[in-house]
């Protein structure tokens, strides 16, 4: 069995011209991308990955209602109430929330740690990268172990730059396609700050994209990208992040 983008299905059936939406000629042309892509064969994830994403999305369920509720209570504080009922529930609320999120988030350090210390451990060699952030790329990632290259996990990611340009008469605006994972776009976007400050190769990447013009967003993507490359590569690799590996590679 395989597993695939319903949109490659799609855009299969589409590239043969073919007219008829029926169930039965859609499972025909189904099969007929079997045999002519050859696609790889699914693998079930392993059962901590699993676990750990039903951490990850209740830690997101958490981390919402934390904002709704602090929102409520800044809305309360804005209108001129400073005590009673109201804002002792919310802070109590507020106070629960977070110890909670405190318990997932060990717990899920721990599980990571127990089945693959080494991939954390590596992840978190990079200069930039927190732990809150390795932990969401290894769960969602699957240790990168659902991926061939660093461009698919940044196109996974929702990061991979767009362009819509044709000839000298269409030049449309670039931009990041944002259909991957929200949460982890997020985590990678607020590293982008630090690596541009702590990470050599990013702060490098960084200066060269805003010296020609280009926006400072553009060139935090830039750097984002660049994380997950170097993420890929330490784990795939299983290595710590060394900045001179390539140079050392080439003597």
């Amino acid at each position: 069995m395989s597993v695939e983008n319903p949109l490659v299905i799609k855009r299969f059936i589409q590239m043969k011209q073919q007219k008829v939406k029926t169930d039965k000629h859609d499972a025909v042309m189904i099969a007929k991308y079997g045999e002519e892509q050859s696609p790889k064969l699914w693998e079930p994830e392993p059962a901590f990955i699993e676990e750990g994403k039903l951490i990850t999305t209740l830690v997101q369920l958490y981390v919402k209602q934390q904002t709704q509720l602090k929102n409520k209570l800044d809305n309360l504080r804005s209108g001129g109430t400073e005590k009673g009922v109201m804002i002792r529930s919310l802070n109590l609320q507020l106070k629960r929330i977070k110890v909670e999120i405190k318990k997932l988030e060990t717990s899920l350090e721990e599980l990571l740690k127990k089945h693959s210390g080494n991939v954390l451990t590596n992840i978190l060699s990079i200069p930039g990268i927190g732990k809150k952030t390795a932990m969401l790329m290894m769960v969602t990632t699957n240790n990168f172990r659902d991926f061939d290259s660093s461009k698919q996990v940044t196109a996974y990611v929702g990061l991979a730059p767009t362009e819509r340009s044709s000839g000298s008469s269409i030049r449309g605006r670039s931009y990041i396609s944002k259909k991957g994972d929200p949460m982890l776009r997020h985590h990678l976007f607020m590293c982008s700050f630090t690596a541009c400050q702590n990470n050599p190769q990013c702060r490098a990447l960084y200066e060269r994209i805003v010296a020609k013009g280009k926006s400072k967003k553009l060139a935090l993507i830039a750097v984002c990208n660049k994380l997950i490359k170097q993420a890929f590569g330490v784990v795939k690799n299983d290595l710590v992040y060394d900045v001179n590996y390539r140079r050392r590679q080439l003597v």
